[in-house]
């Protein structure tokens, strides 16, 4: 009896040991896993990760062409713990450090001093819950950080100063003293998840760009779309057969919009939320026909559908085995962490529609993956693979949308598709995330914020009147994705008559831009440099001064207001060159802040500025565009839809500022996965000065003599 106690008691005093141990703070075992690129892992991290769940697998050759740096932080300062079902994770940070990232957010880019909770959510003005919460942060020092969990996180960016805190701020009296803070800053980044334990990447520099490049590249690098991708993108009412869908095509090419791709809404399906996967037989009798009249126009279909599956559908009873325990409007959702389902669903999409017409089905609109928490599943269901609703609300975006790019990839034809949700590890991905948030400047800060977490996001125009339409117009053809979505209008792009002129030249001009925009999306494939720069990782850029940060009293607002460093948010690079700066619906000016170096006006070639903040008033029909010094811009001709595999163009490069320029122009067949064997060129575009002072312009063929599409370069020097 007293050995059974005392074995009873022993046990006891382990369990508690154990116990008091995990809980207990220690240090992380760093790994270096490809060139500047460390992991470590706190405590039992996960079988299903962010970066599993998209796919991502390292591109090292181009990892290794960046420049070499060394771990970037203290690793005595950097500290894990575990107890129960939680894992936290602290980082140091520095009090003049800055923190960008942690997720697409519509309200600001600036995240040092504030808390989050990262949730797959439809944006609701909820800090952290938004359509891409990417647990990645990117510091002003240079690096990037990245908590590789499918779990909600909650993260602290400078806020709760510890007992242990080596400087903490300084004890101030409220009611006497100055520089009272309601949020006193401390020096750590912390990152609390309900797991077992978590994965935790850092990515050197040294710059912040690179940090940034660095991540895209390790997931594989980004998405490279098919050239007919970077056309223009319409989306029909929701209940359009085929003849209207046809005749929508006829209406956009007798009015001279460019137009690449036709996006259906659910009624192309019979049945939808939830879903059938297959066509309705009413508004589209013969599908083949229908696909066949599309190609014959130079366009691609783009398909809606959410992923849940209707009781009424064929595909129910295939599925079914494989569902979760919630429905989502009565359909199943099933467990795509699992090989089985994968295989059946996507064998539906490649049966029914792709094979259809595989080069007329461009792709699909993955909606509903996103929110909110009152229409998708409880973070209490559970999965057949034995996952539970809060790690399928994290990754589903993703686990479809890699389903959706391997049917595409097996046909070695090039996918650009729509997705309402998504995560970390999604930059090769060819989906652009969209939303329902029709507010201007939200929209445009989102496209900003969209650079730092390695994903592409676009605004939509939604039909308008006059002016509205136009400058929302604008500002889409200088997005990722160019979109006019007219599921819920009226409304057409030629529908005012005193814009539409003003609409289809914006239009064109995106077109005209394609071989700027597909070299920018290469060098997002190549060498992870988004397509979208927001101002913070621009070289030479500084915002303007801060305002005051110490707390304020406000006793008919806020009595803890706090101030808040100014952000430049509603601009953005796109591309090496060109300084976007969309004009809000009923503005008149607006002020450019522009990096250090000269910047000319996009139009003219005239001198706009040279590291200063200017106020810029443009015609309507223009959105205010700047191109650096040196800069090469090249044009195809106007045409209505993008060129074909096969197809050459004349080539005009613009050449703006004093300074000489360079550009390596990217070029492949535009629509398959050939240049995954090396079917690309860099042919190298060069203007200097000559013998007599007299600009010049020279084309380098690629040296290893692959093909471009361009028959003949003209050269237009636009500063004079």
């Amino acid at each position: 009896m007293k050995q059974s106690i005392t074995i009873a008691f022993i046990c006891a005093l382990l369990a508690a040991f154990t116990l008091n141990a995990s809980a207990q703070t220690h240090a992380l075992r760093w790994e270096r896993v490809a060139p500047g690129v460390w992991r470590a892992r706190v405590g039992r991290p996960e079988a299903l990760t962010l970066l599993g769940a998209a796919g991502a697998r390292p591109a090292l050759e181009p990892l290794g062409k960046l420049p070499a740096a060394p771990f970037p932080l203290d690793r005595e300062q950097i500290e894990g713990r575990r107890w129960g079902w939680k894992t936290a994770v602290r980082l140091p940070l520095a009090l003049d450090e800055e923190v960008y990232g942690l997720g697409v957010d519509f309200k600001t880019m600036r995240r040092t001093g504030s808390t989050f909770r990262l949730h797959v959510d439809h944006w609701g003005g909820v800090t952290g819950r938004t359509h891409a919460p990417v647990p990645l942060y990117v510091s002003t020092r240079g690096y990037a950080v990245l908590f590789n969990t499918a779990r909600y996180l909650d993260v602290s960016v400078g806020l709760g100063v510890r007992l242990a805190a080596k400087e903490k701020p300084p004890v101030v009296d409220r009611t006497t003293g100055k520089g009272w803070a309601a949020l006193p800053r401390s020096d750590s980044v912390e990152a609390l998840a309900n797991a077992e334990g978590m994965e935790v990447y850092v990515f050197a520099g040294p710059t912040m760009l690179d940090a940034v490049r660095r991540y895209n590249l390790f997931n594989g690098g980004g998405a490279l779309p098919p050239k007919w991708g970077l056309g223009f993108l319409a989306r029909t009412p929701t209940r359009y057969g085929a003849e209207q869908a046809l005749k929508e095509i006829d209406d956009f090419r007798r009015n001279g919009i460019p137009l690449d791709m036709l996006g259906l809404e659910p009624g192309w399906q019979d049945q939808a939320y939830p879903c059938s996967f297959e066509w309705d037989a009413a508004r589209f009798p013969d599908p083949s026909k229908f696909l066949s009249e599309v190609e014959r126009r130079h366009v691609r279909v783009n398909l809606w559908f959410n992923p849940y599956v209707s009781p009424t559908a064929p595909l129910y009873r295939k599925l079914l085995p494989y569902a979760g325990t919630h429905l989502v409007w009565n359909g199943i959702v099933p467990d795509y962490t699992l090989p089985a389902p994968r295989k059946i669903f996507s064998d539906q999409l490649e049966r029914e529609v792709v094979r259809l017409n595989p080069r007329a089905v461009g792709g699909f609109k993955i909606d509903e993956v996103d929110g909110y928490d009152r229409y998708l599943w409880p973070d209490a269901a559970t999965f057949p693979s034995g996952r539970d609703g809060e790690q399928l609300r994290q990754t589903y975006g993703l686990l479809v949308q890699r389903l959706v790019y391997d049917l595409f990839h097996k046909r070695n034809l090039r996918t650009f598709g729509q997705v309402r949700g998504t995560n970390a590890g999604a930059s090769p991905l060819p989906f652009v995330i969209y939303n329902d948030n029709y507010a201007f400047d939200e929209y445009i800060t989102a496209v900003s914020n969209s650079g730092f977490a390695g994903v592409l996001w676009s605004p939509e125009v939604r039909g308008g009147k006059g002016e509205d339409m136009l400058r929302r117009t604008q500002a889409v053809v200088f997005s990722p994705l160019a979109l006019f979505n007219g599921w819920a209008t009226d409304d057409k792009l030629w529908t005012h008559e005193e814009v539409k002129d003003d609409i289809r030249a914006a239009v064109i001009l995106r077109m005209r831009l394609l071989p700027y925009l597909y070299t920018t999306f290469a060098q997002y494939h190549f060498e992870g440099t988004p397509v979208v720069r927001p101002m913070p990782l621009v070289e030479g850029f500084r915002a303007p001064q801060a305002r005051d940060e110490s707390g304020r009293l406000d006793a008919t607002a806020n009595p803890y207001a706090i101030g808040r460093a100014d952000e430049v948010k509603d601009q953005y690079m796109l591309g090496d060159s060109l300084l976007v700066a969309p004009l809000p619906p009923g503005a008149k000016t607006r002020k450019v802040v522009l990096p250090a170096g000269r910047w000319y006006d996009f139009y003219d070639g005239r001198l706009a500025g040279e590291g200063e903040t200017i106020e810029v008033t443009p015609a309507l029909s223009r959105i205010p565009l700047f191109v650096k010094d040196g800069g090469l811009i090249p044009f195809i001709p106007e045409r209505q839809w993008a060129p074909g595999r096969d197809e050459v163009l004349p080539l005009e490069v613009r050449h703006y500022g004093r300074l000489p320029g360079r550009l390596a122009l990217y070029d492949d067949d535009g629509e398959s996965f050939d240049y995954e064997r090396g079917e690309y060129s860099w042919t190298l575009l060069n203007v200097a000065r000559g013998a007599g002072g007299r600009w010049q312009g020279q084309v380098t063929p690629d040296p290893r003599g692959k093909r471009w599409r361009y028959s003949e370069v003209t050269w237009t020097f636009m500063t004079k």
